[in-house]
């Protein structure tokens, strides 16, 4: 056994180097001609039914609305009944020919089913699942006391989209649907004070690469990871330390800092188009898909840009990060952020 991992550490760097030189110039081409073939060849989505979770606000409740231009028939699900409502409304004033509220909560496996559920009992089918509800967080891990306060991250972000996608797979393989996964950029952009975040979007993306095989060919999967949107999470609302949902502007710019924040509603719309396009990946904005090849590449450099923008001398708030103090001296936010995340009227339920 040794010899054969001997023999190949001498031979795969060779051999895949001058494969992909021979073969990846027609492999990008053919890829080329197809994106062509389904740009103008793309689902029409009229008619058919859509499930979002976390369509309450956000990237959720810009989908809902992009999807309702389009008309397509939705199943709402988020936890604020009240908002979800309001969402709901205004889907079905923008063309959706019908519109379901259901309140739950994706961290409890019963609320998936039964949502999953109301949606096919209601419509009949499902051609569209969108995993979309999340939560973030902003703190050190050394400086959480009790690390459980921690666990609804990982509950709604990761677990939340297992049980969605598990009980909507069977559906979904009898109308050749699509799966939207909303992960982020940030299991490769992985920021400071959001190590349970960071893990939640990068275990996101390892699971469904792996459903993309095991769905193969009747469920098709679109993995979206964002940059930083105009949503609830970039206007300070995180979970804190102690396992309480706070708003926090100041923590927000020591957090986003200096990095151009994209309107949700460019976002949704780039993403609907990605999946009914049949694409592997969307990300937001697109400029974004540089950072993955620079901490692949120089993943020293991106570790040193983080100690010096984001992070603070030992006993110092997270509001003294440099970065902050580069927004709060140029006032560069009124250029890079979009107004509704510039002011602290923020939805607080």
């Amino acid at each position: 056994m040794d010899l054969i991992n001997m023999f190949l550490n001498l031979v795969a760097p060779p051999f895949t180097f001058f494969t992909l030189l021979f073969l990846l110039p027609p492999y990008q081409a053919l890829k080329c001609f197809l994106s062509l073939l389904t740009f103008v060849f793309h689902e029409n989505v009229a008619g058919k039914v859509v499930l979002i979770t976390g369509a309450s606000s956000g990237i959720g409740e810009h989908l809902a609305y992009e999807y309702a231009r389009r008309g397509a028939y939705l199943a709402l699900s988020a936890r604020r009944e009240n908002r979800l409502r309001s969402v709901a409304d205004r889907a079905l004033e923008l063309g959706a020919p019908d519109v379901i509220a259901v309140r739950a909560d994706v961290s409890r496996v019963d609320d998936c089913r039964r949502f999953v559920e109301e949606a096919v009992n209601h419509y009949g089918r499902l051609d569209h699942v969108v995993n979309n509800a999340g939560i973030s967080h902003v703190c050190m891990l050394e400086e959480v006391d009790d690390v459980t306060n921690l666990r609804p991250v990982m509950d709604i972000n990761f677990w939340g989209s297992v049980y969605t996608t598990r009980f909507a797979a069977p559906h979904l393989r009898n109308t050749g649907g699509k799966i939207i996964a909303l992960s982020s950029s940030a299991w490769w952009l992985t920021l400071p004070r959001m190590s349970i975040y960071n893990a939640s979007k990068a275990a996101m993306f390892a699971l469904f690469e792996t459903l993309r095989v095991e769905f193969a060919p009747e469920i098709h999967i679109t993995i979206v990871t964002p940059g930083f949107i105009e949503s609830e999470l970039t206007q300070g609302k995180y979970l804190a330390k102690d396992g309480k949902l706070t708003l926090d502007l100041d923590i927000r710019d020591a957090q986003v800092g200096i990095v151009p924040v994209q309107r949700v509603d460019a976002c949704a719309r780039a993403i609907v188009n990605g999946a009914c396009r049949g694409e592997r990946y969307v990300t937001e904005p697109k400029w974004f898909r540089v950072t993955y090849w620079l901490s692949v590449v120089v993943p020293e450099v991106i570790d040193w840009t983080y100690r010096m923008l984001y992070m603070t001398s030992p006993g110092e708030p997270a509001y003294e990060a440099f970065t902050k103090k580069i927004l709060d001296m140029t006032g560069a936010h009124r250029v890079l952020y979009p107004e509704t995340i510039q002011t602290p009227e923020i939805k607080t339920d």
